[in-house]
């Protein structure tokens, strides 16, 4: 069974519950999503075939404790639920990164699910899977990128209609990268007394847009 891979590297986590935390980045290739503020479009294209077992054992020699697996979107590849499953096995702490508009459905229990909720300014509302806030549980995280008053209000407004912070361990409210001020997004969620975790990418805070990083 082979993967297609764009990267794996080793580095902090820049976003989301385990920010900071020495983590394998496992990076597959294929997105069917264009987000506007996208900052992985080397991605889209091109990548390795990888056996899957391969993989697993290229992640296990960093000696670390948490893996994630990203993108692009990694539920693109039908073969990613079995690099996850495995993941898992190995006794890793195993999370995924996904887009939201793919079906997460029947993904393995033990893994962390960190999806994204596209607000209008991504371009890409109208693919968000309204029905995978279902299969959402108390380890997962839900996730908003920002990049103006209009994103956050569209936000907002679902994470009342929706009941998102009662679905989720947390959801994040993240300024899209230089679109929309870090300390305006701050003061919003202040004034509005929002139950949500403000966060930035500590990567790109370290190391700005260099990429595997």
């Amino acid at each position: 069974m082979n993967l297609r891979i764009t990267e794996i590297f080793y580095s902090l986590q820049g976003e989301a519950r385990t920010m900071g935390v020495p983590t394998v980045f496992v990076r597959l290739t294929g997105c069917p999503l264009r987000c506007s503020w996208c900052d992985t479009e080397y991605a889209f294209h091109g990548g390795e075939s990888r056996d899957l077992e391969a993989v697993v054992e290229e992640v296990l020699e960093h000696g670390a404790t948490h893996v994630t697996v990203t993108g692009g979107e990694p539920l693109a590849q039908p073969e990613c639920r079995e690099l996850l499953r495995r993941l898992c096995d190995t006794g890793l702490n195993v999370s995924i990164e996904t887009s939201g508009a793919l079906d997460i459905a029947d993904l393995d229990e033990r893994v962390s699910v960190v999806m994204d909720l596209k607000a209008p300014g991504s371009g890409e509302s109208e693919r968000n899977r309204w029905a995978n806030l279902e299969h959402l549980g108390a380890g997962d995280q839900l996730k908003f990128v920002l990049a103006d008053r209009r994103d956050y209000d569209w936000a907002r407004m679902q994470l009342d209609q929706y009941n998102l912070a009662a679905r989720v361990d947390e959801v994040l409210f993240s300024p899209a990268w230089e679109q929309l001020p870090a300390a305006e997004l701050a003061q919003w969620i202040l004034e509005d007394h929002l139950p949500v975790r403000f966060q930035m990418q500590l990567h790109k805070l370290l190391w700005g847009e260099a990429p595997g990083r």
